[in-house]
């Protein structure tokens, strides 16, 4: 059960006219990652972002993920302008709302698997007894209970990838962003991942993915389309939506 979930907008994610420019020393664009976008997404929702190299899909994912600012237009997280926040509130406001599942794990090699999943409970000053207490509920949750002294290259890519969502899970975020994360798997284990994302979805958690593969977006109730730095279509699946994905 995700808390506070009650008290929260509807919208969990809303921008609106988001530029993000990259300028050469002299101040003129060297490249307008993106263009101006306006996007909505609801909380709850399973919402896949696609796009061709260079369409804008990281720039944008790292905006949500409060990694980077816009170079202009608005942001509200969770009913919160994060626009302009400095890289404290920023840092804070990830560690409550978002997160992330990366295409790579970004496990840390010398830390145990139960260690990477405290990790970012350690950055929110949770005492020690109860990040491990979390840690092991959440890697319960992923069935990794046996191979919490294991470390990242004692396990297998699929493993690895279920330690990387179940850090994601250790600060009860509502929001999970996910770059990618089949990308290093192979179909099988990769199936494995899309249907764990698929129940935590059904618990209740937004789900903003960026994929290349059209069967993997199927899964999602929403398909955003990027291309040139703007919003080139944005499609409701009604397949999944109905059967309740």
């Amino acid at each position: 059960m995700i808390s506070g979930m009650g008290e929260q907008p509807n919208n969990i994610i809303d921008i609106r006219e988001l530029q993000r420019l990259y300028c050469r020393p002299d101040g003129t664009v060297l490249v307008a990652a993106l263009g101006g976008v306006d996007l909505s997404i609801e909380r709850g929702r399973y919402v896949c972002i696609m796009g061709q190299s260079g369409s804008g899909k990281s720039t944008l994912m790292n905006i949500l993920g409060c990694l980077d600012r816009p170079t202009q237009g608005t942001y509200r997280l969770a009913g919160e302008d994060v626009s302009d926040m400095d890289d404290t509130a920023l840092s804070e406001i990830r560690g409550r709302q978002i997160g992330f599942i990366f295409q790579s794990f970004n496990l840390i090699p010398e830390l145990t698997i139960v260690e990477n999943v405290e990790v970012p409970l350690f950055y929110q000053n949770v005492p020690r007894a109860e990040r491990h207490a979390r840690a092991r509920a959440v890697l319960e949750r992923v069935a990794l209970t046996d191979r919490l002294s294991h470390r990242p290259n004692q396990l297998s890519g699929g493993q690895q990838q279920r330690v990387a969502i179940a850090r994601a899970l250790v600060g009860d975020p509502p929001l999970l962003l996910a770059d990618e994360p089949t990308g290093n798997l192979d179909s099988a284990t990769g199936e494995t991942i899309l249907g764990l994302l698929d129940d935590l979805h059904a618990e209740g958690r937004t789900i903003v993915m960026v994929t290349h593969d059209e069967e993997t977006a199927k899964r999602s109730q929403r398909v955003i389309r990027l291309r040139d730095g703007l919003v080139d279509s944005d499609v409701s699946n009604q397949a999944a939506a109905t059967a309740g994905r």
